[in-house]
């Protein structure tokens, strides 16, 4: 009898170990918005910067609209998958989907459209109108 009460105990209990915990946004969280480039020397647009606003990306591939962000929990805090609908690079009508990961790196975030293609970013130094006084 106990052995019957232990496996029903196991069968209801198990599913909720084994599910992670997903929160959705509907935007880029602030503190990851702005614009990253791997070093430095590329924080320039032309030199390969990613820019990240609440609902948009412009970066290497190109131009996209955030359609929804998922949060899980991570060994190092919260990893974000972005889900994008991104133009053509020639800027044309056709649209097409695209997954962005941020995940943080201590001062620094990584960025990559899988895990296996994350590379580290840093945030770029404000100018011009960006700047806060």
């Amino acid at each position: 009898m106990r052995s019957i009460a232990l496996l029903a105990s196991i069968v209801v209990l198990m599913p909720q170990v084994a599910t992670a915990h997903i929160v959705r946004h509907r935007s880029i969280p602030q503190p990851y918005q702005g614009t990253w480039a791997a070093d430095a020397a590329s924080c320039a647009p032309e030199k390969g910067a990613i820019v990240l606003a609440a609902k948009t990306y412009v970066g290497p591939s190109g131009s996209c609209t955030v359609v929804y962000v998922d949060e899980t929990a991570g060994p190092q805090g919260a990893i974000f998958s972005v889900r994008m609908l991104c133009s053509d690079a020639a800027g044309g009508a056709k649209k097409s989907d695209a997954n962005l990961i941020i995940r943080p790196d201590k001062d620094r975030i990584s960025l990559g459209p899988t895990f296996g293609t994350l590379i580290a970013h840093q945030r770029c130094p404000l100018k011009g109108a960006d700047a806060k006084d």
